[in-house]
This record gives C-alpha cells, structure tokens and sequence, in this order.
C-alpha cells in the first residue's frame, strides 16, 4: 500500500520501491490529517525519461507488427473466396459463417485473454499468440474441407482475438508517458492491415494459386514474433533499463488476489461497463457497414467496381482520424467531446445516405468513415483510464469480449432489417440509434477516473490507517 510521509514544507505519496502500481489507491493518515494525493507528486511521476523512446524502441517495434497482423486473417479471405469454393466444396451457409466467425472469435478469446496473460505473463501470450495465428494460416491453406477451413479459420482468429486485447495493455506497460501516440501508431497499423490483403491477395492467387498465397501471410506474424522473443529473453536487462516507467505499470494492485484483479471487479465498474457499451455500439455500426455498403452503393446506382472504391474510401478515411484521436484524448481531461463529434459525423452519413443517396454519395460515405474513430479513441482510454498494466489487461478483455459480441450482431441485424422493410431507410434509423448508445457509454467512460480507483476492496474508514480513495 502506497504510504505517505512528511517531506519538508509538503506532504508526498511514496510509492514501495517494488511493485509500485497504484498511486492514488491510499496513504497512511497522519494524526488529526485528511489522507490525500499531492497533484504535484502524480504529475511529476509522469514526466518521462529524457529520452521518450531509449530502450523502448524493441517494443514499439514489436507492437506495430502485431498491429499489422491483427487482421490479415479476416481480409485476405474475402477477395479469393470465389476460387476458395470451387476447390473445397463449401455451402452458402458455411460461406457466410466466415463472416461472423471473426468477431465471435474475438469476443471468445479476447474475454480469456487476461487468465492467460495472468499466468503466463503478457509478452509470453503475445508470442503465444502471434504462433497460434500463424500455425492457423499455414494449416488452413492445406485443409482439403470446409469444415477444416473453417475450424483453422477460428485458430487463426484465436490468436488475433488475443493479440487484439493485449494491446492497450502492452502500450500501458511500457508508454505510459505516450498512450496516445503509440495507441495512434497501432490503430493505424491495424488500418493498414485491413487494407492491404485484399490489394495483393488476388494477384498473388494468379501467380501462385489460393494456396500458397492464404498461407503467405503467416510470415507476417511469424517476423512479428522476434521482437517479442528479444524482449523475454532480455527481459531483466530491459526491466532494470526501464525501471523509471515500469514501476509506474505494475502488474499489481494493492488490495486484490489474481481472481479479483481478473473477473470480480471490473464488471462492477461503471467506467468498464461505459467503455463496453461505446466500443460495442461502435463496433456494430462499423461492421455493418463492412458488411453492407457495397450492396448500400450498389443500390444507390453506382457500379460494382465504383461500389467497392466506396467501401475502400470508408476504410482509409479512418487512417487520420486513428491518428488523431487517441493523441486528443491524452491532451485532454475528459474527452467526451470527441465522442460528440464522431457520432455527429456518422448521423449526418446515414442521413445522407437515406436522404439523398444519389448525391453527394462519397461524401457521406466520408461522414461515416470518420465517425467510426471512437474505435481507436475507446482503445486509447483502455491505457488512459487505468493505472497498471494489470488493470489494463483487465479492461481490455472485459470491454473487447463484450464489445465483439454486440459487434457480431450488426451485419445480421441489418440483413433482416433490410429484408422485411426492402429499403435502407429502417436500417439506417435503427443503426442511428445505437449511436445514443455510443453517447452514454462515451459519457460514462470518458470520465477522469481510474478502473483500479473503482475496484479496489471496501474498507472501513480508517482500517489499518489507510482511507481507499476512489474516482
């Protein structure tokens, strides 16, 4: 338990040399004194070493790769289906599978990823996982059944369900001076790993067949592993180089067992429960609109080929904004104003779209793409708004476990909506109002308070002469 002490004309909380992760979690009352947090000891704990990026630069290394390998797995298949289905014999339904399997997976593993981080440690998970993606990949291209397409699918998807947790977390372990702009980095990164497959994939099933050419890209994950085994292998070199920032990232929090730290508490916090619901509404609406905005173009009147331009443009208007908004959000206090202007932008798309889909047809297609941003500005506040890389872990599995599953429900949703009314008009009004879903979550976890700030047991005022100070 963090401890204060009287320093000359100030009082400060020392944090215990070892295992320091929480640093406004209690302090040692003085007699007749209010226990309390000097502002000037916890904005001094966040300057950063002199130089931002020294020892570091292995990790940042190593988290851009397994950004870029997040989703390969999902996009490299889509293009090549077609010729996929013409040697395995594959049903309708088992085609379509592929499309909900991605975000079931993630929302599966995602949620246990903090046991398994718990016991095997985070960078020893990464590695884990970074395998288990590749040996999926590999082995899915050899498969001569649909079945075994798909069960190796979901062993790939496994693996980037797990990547995808550990993310924030990592990032909150070794930049916690630069949440924002390493969150950016990744976030961008992922962009790039959605767009880039489906560019190269078809040429290179020219070339080579769908085989070697869905198997190719297991390299990826393959290269991101060495950074990774670099920084286990040297990890107590690199833990006593990087003691200024690691202290501050335990992966302990005073007052809780492994199982508490895991599951108990973080679902009796309101800031995760906010942060599920934006990530998840979020992530409905984008997935239904990877799913459906070529069919939504095509019905606009545009061609097929103009169609899938529409649905590239959507993707790569993303790119600025997953810049941008985590980099905001560590500027600023609350930033629930961010959230305002996302979801702004994503009415003002499908209004666009409802309303006049003949005109203007790209430029609401702009609308949503950057409305989409509160998807890296939740993964930001994962890191911002916990104080170790313990809670991190945490809030990371419950938020994207969750999150995904929600997101599961958007293409299925919009499909039967579209169904039964035979326009887009209900889909949009329907999908527009789960945005005040994002809205409520946004207000929720926006807030200037801490996960472990909420979690932490309760204790009776004065107990062991502590007081718990919560946000």
């Amino acid at each position: 338990m963090t401890r204060c002490t009287r320093l000359p004309a100030r009082r400060a909380c020392l944090a215990p040399a070892a295992g320091a992760g929480d640093h406004r979690v209690g302090c040692r009352r003085a007699p007749g004194s209010v226990a309390r947090v000097s502002r000037s000891a916890e904005v001094a704990r966040d300057v950063p070493p002199a130089s931002p990026w020294r020892g570091r630069t292995v990790v940042l290394v190593g988290i851009v790769l397994v950004a870029l390998n997040l989703r390969i797995a999902v996009t490299a298949v889509s293009p090549v289906l077609d010729t996929v289905r013409a040697d395995i014999p594959m049903s309708e339904a088992q085609a379509g599978l592929l499309g909900t399997v991605p975000v079931l997976t993630f929302a599966l593993f995602g949620a246990l990823t903090p046991a398994v981080s718990r016991r095997l440690g985070m960078e020893v998970t990464v590695v884990v996982s970074l395998l288990v993606s590749s040996m999926g990949e590999v082995v899915r291209a050899t498969t001569g059944s649909a079945g075994g397409f798909l069960a190796w699918s979901v062993l790939a998807l496994a693996g980037m369900g797990m990547g995808n947790v550990l993310m924030p977390p990592l990032v909150k372990r070794y930049f916690p001076d630069r949440v924002g702009a390493v969150t950016a980095a990744y976030t961008i990164t992922i962009a790039i790993s959605t767009t880039v497959p489906p560019l190269f994939v078809v040429a290179m099933t020219d070339d080579w067949g769908w085989r070697p050419a869905l198997a190719s890209w297991a390299a990826v994950g393959l290269v991101a592993v060495v950074p990774w085994v670099v920084v286990v292998v040297r990890s107590a070199a690199a833990r006593s180089a990087l003691a200024p920032v690691l202290e501050h990232t335990s992966e302990h929090t005073p007052g809780l067992d492994g199982r508490e730290r895991g599951t108990g508490r973080v679902r009796r916090s309101p800031l995760a429960w906010g942060l599920t619901a934006m990530f998840g509404a979020n992530s409905l609406n984008t997935y239904f609109l990877f799913a459906w905005l070529p069919q939504i173009l095509a019905d606009a009147g545009l061609s097929e080929s103009a169609a899938a331009q529409g649905l590239a443009l959507y993707a790569v208007v993303g790119i600025p904004t997953s810049l941008a908004a985590p980099v905001l959000a560590a500027r600023m206090r609350r930033p629930f104003w961010l959230v305002v202007l996302f979801v702004a932008l994503m009415v003002v798309g499908y209004a666009g779209l409802a309303v006049a889909p003949e005109t203007g047809t790209m430029v609401w297609v702009v609308a949503v793409g950057l409305g989409a941003a509160t998807f890296p500005l939740g993964l930001a506040l994962i890191g911002l708004r916990t104080r170790t890389s313990a809670g991190a872990v945490a809030l990371s599995g419950f938020v994207q476990g969750f999150g995904y599953v929600v997101a599961s429900a958007g293409p299925l949703l919009a499909g039967v909506l579209h169904g039964a009314s035979g326009s887009w008009t209900t889909t949009y009004l329907v999908m527009g109002a789960t945005l005040a879903v994002v809205l409520v979550g946004g207000a929720v976890g926006a807030r200037d308070v801490r996960l472990e700030d909420q979690w932490l047991p309760e204790r009776p005022d004065g107990a062991d002469g502590t007081d718990t100070i919560r946000g």
